[in-house]
């Protein structure tokens, strides 16, 4: 065999796949196989990988040289090598030339177009779960939903089915009455297998067989296909269960498409990944340093991540996604980043004589301030604990003895099971949005006796005359319960400088805004969401107005230095809305350091309210409170549409705190978002996850972020491995133009 050959190797939950390409894009040879435990026993490594074979990643490396072999090929024949799947380890690449590592996704959308060239939907369904992918021709990007909580969809639900009905899974189409009416649970793996054994000696096999593929089927379009929902054309099916005709013939019933299933369709993540692997040789100069989607980080930082300035910001070190060794300390050259961790531990920890008031992150800090109160702002304090992965998990834990479950935010869990909450002398909170909050507060109060230290305010969600009336009233009779529970007076001389205060802190902030939207990435996404200026109980202190100025003087100093080596275009540019995982920075790390996509600005940090009359504290702080963000969704999907264009935002990434069950970023409110962005071609990221309970994450988003950005890379640099290498070198200093093609001679 001829050398210039192109390899794909998909290394899945359940079944390890490879492709061979020859040049001119045939399918020379192909492998499925299914993945089985190493034997037993433990063998001392003696760094002999390449002849060894008795780990995982040696007998990867055995298997890769057999297969090579059936086809009368060796690795020298290879000219380029591209990975993909759940279980490709950074580790591998000790044991075989890897040229790329691509998503799952983007695999299987390159695999599809290389049967079906014209193809716009795709669904795929593996081992481990089902990923549905649609091309948008307004966006131009492709579109995906990946499942990654519940096995139902998967093919590991039919293996378990046709474990317990005693057949193979290659007989299960030929078996199955795709005329019964027999009916299974669609909701979730375990309740569909308990249906089996239910009905599994009461009704025909071929009966249950087929309710197993319907409940299947209907699991496959219940949680990720969705993104089919007002698409008409035919439907690529592949993945191992594929193979499976009456899965496929109940999808075209619930869909009501066309299904086509290609002839390759149980390696179709690695045929996409040896068509990458030769379209990887069409880019330029040497290989992109790639990882594996378990967080493991290698290569040189990106050239806007301020290194090289000294202005590295971050962990001290870089976390894997999967890191048990508890939390890195964030550590920071940033003056502004040093400035609010001091100030962070003062207010908590400082101690002190004063009243002490726990507040929610919505009541009016400028109250508190004017009182001159110890504040304690219980949500951000949950937060802080998320840093001490032992201290979060005896939260939980007493949480879960007192009976709440994760059905309850993590925040809340972690205060209903601190034993060390200092006892308020008072207590303010707002009833929304967070309605949960609300009750966890008045919990916590009765259990403490401090019921009556309790002021629940009040706050409609809608901007109007009588919805300001009511909170400036409400705002009013919180005063009176603090100065009743706390025993010191209200001066309205300070309440007015606080307001005089917060409007200078408002000031300085926009301009940081300002800045930020206009220049290169100037701060990691990783320090600037974690300061959540929106939520601060500092509003009405000098201390805040001190910390934007000294933010400012180091935006404009970064500004000046960075604009030497890149420019605005030159990169992708994120937005990031609500919060981010507060035990980690990995995450994070892992878009702007391995993805090399930056987050320019976040959701929290936007203070763009009113200026606060002092002349009338009580309903500009009503006003402010209506505007913060988080209590009107149309008014909150109007601002964040109209940040898009004037930061050049080209990508939107939403951290889905508790599953869309957050009442700030519920699923109407992420519908209605996700539309709105439509209309302005900017694609919305959802990644469902925790800030505080890292056991309960999804071990698809890292998943999920690779395709998201392989897509904007697409669509910005023409395929999905980013710009070409040597931009970092010379094209941010000339610049690159505005759709993506290098200015440079080195990368022409």
């Amino acid at each position: 065999m001829t050398a210039n050959l192109f390899l794909g190797i998909d290394i899945g939950s359940t079944t390890l796949k490879m492709v061979l390409l020859s040049s001119e894009n045939e399918v020379l040879h192909t492998l499925y196989r299914r993945t089985k435990p190493l034997a037993n026993g433990t063998k001392k490594c003696g760094g002999q990988c390449d002849r060894c074979g008795a780990c995982y990643l040696g007998a990867v490396s055995n298997i890769v040289d057999d297969f090579l072999a059936e086809a009368s090929a060796t690795r020298a024949d290879v000219l380029r090598t591209c990975i993909t799947g759940s279980q490709a380890v950074e580790a591998l690449s000790d044991h075989l030339k890897l040229d790329a590592f691509v998503s799952e996704v983007s695999a299987h959308v390159a695999g599809a177009r290389h049967a079906f060239p014209d193809c716009e939907a795709i669904l795929d369904v593996g081992g481990q779960d089902s990923k549905a992918m649609l091309f948008d021709p307004e966006m131009d990007v492709w579109v995906s939903r990946i499942n990654g909580v519940c096995a139902a969809g998967t093919g590991a639900f039919l293996d378990n089915v046709a474990a317990k009905l005693n057949v193979t899974v290659d007989e299960m189409t030929d078996r199955c009455n795709l005329a019964s009416e027999l009916e299974l649970s669609s909701v979730c793996a375990v309740l569909s297998a308990t249906s089996v054994n239910k009905f599994k000696n009461r009704y025909p096999l071929g009966d249950v067989l087929a309710a197993a593929c319907r409940a299947q089927a209907r699991t496959i379009f219940s949680s990720v296909g969705g993104v089919f929902l007002d698409y008409r054309g035919p439907v690529v099916f592949q993945g191992g269960v594929a193979a499976n005709g009456a899965v496929a013939h109940y999808l075209r019933d619930i869909s009501g498409s066309q299904i086509l299933i290609p002839e390759h369709h149980r390696v179709m993540g690695a045929l996409g990944a040896a068509s990458l692997a030769r379209e990887h040789l069409q880019f330029n100069g040497t290989a992109i340093k790639t990882t594996s989607l378990d967080g493991d980080f290698a290569g040189q930082p990106p050239a806007w991540s301020f290194e090289q300035e000294g202005l590295h910001s971050g962990n001290g070190t870089r976390e894997t996604a999967k890191s048990s060794a508890g939390p890195v300390p964030r550590r920071s050259n940033s003056r502004a980043a040093q400035m609010r961790a001091q100030l962070t531990l003062s207010e908590y920890f400082s101690g002190g004589n004063g009243p002490l008031v726990w507040r929610n992150l919505f009541y009016p800090a400028e109250i508190l301030s004017a009182l001159d109160v110890r504040t304690v702002t219980l949500e951000t304090y949950a937060a802080l604990q998320a840093r001490s992965k032992n201290k979060v998990r005896g939260c939980l834990d007493r949480a879960a003895a007192k009976g709440f479950s994760a059905e309850t935010c993590s925040f809340l869990r972690v205060l209903e099971g601190d034993p060390n909450l200092p006892v308020p002398d008072s207590i303010v909170g707002t009833d929304a949005p967070c309605q949960q909050g609300d009750r966890i507060f008045t919990d916590l109060a009765r259990d403490l006796g401090r019921s009556d230290r309790l002021f629940s305010l009040n706050t409609p969600a809608n901007m109007s005359k009588r919805s300001i009336e009511t909170i400036a009233a409400g705002l009013e009779a919180s005063v009176w319960h603090l100065e009743k529970t706390t025993g010191m007076t209200m001066d309205p001389g300070r309440l007015y400088e606080a307001c005089v205060l917060s409007n200078g802190a408002r000031d300085l902030a926009m301009q940081c805004f300002d800045i930020r939207r206009s220049s290169p990435p100037l701060v990691r996404g990783s320090e600037a969401v974690s300061f959540a200026a929106i939520f601060s109980q500092m509003w009405g202190k000098q201390e805040l107005v001190q910390l934007f100025e000294t933010m400012l003087a180091e935006l404009l100093e970064r500004k000046e230095k960075v604009e030497r080596r890149i420019g605005v275009d030159d990169t992708h540019r994120l937005l990031w809305l609500h919060l981010a995982p507060f035990y980690s920075d990995a995450l994070l790390d892992y878009i702007e350091l391995r993805c090399h996509a930056p987050i320019v600005f976040e959701e929290v940090n936007y203070v763009g309210w009113d200026v606060l009359d002092p002349d009338d504290p009580y309903r500009s702080l009503a006003r402010k409170l209506l505007t913060l963000g988080f209590l009107d969704n149309q008014s909150r999907i109007e601002r964040i549409c109209d940040w898009a264009p004037q930061g050049n935002i080209n990508g939107c990434i939403l951290y889905n705190h508790m599953f869309r069950r957050c009442s700030m970023a519920d699923s109407t409110f992420i519908r209605q978002l996700e539309e709105r962005l439509q209309q302005i071609n900017v694609p919305l990221l959802v990644l469902d996850g925790d800030c505080i309970d890292e056991t309960i994450d999804p071990c698809s988003t890292f998943t999920k972020v690779s395709a998201y950005i392989e897509s904007l890379n697409l669509k910005k640099y023409g395929n999905p491995f980013g710009p070409c290498p040597q931009q970092e070198s010379c094209c941010v200093t000339v610049g690159a133009d505005s759709a993506g093609s290098q200015t440079c001679s080195g990368c022409s």
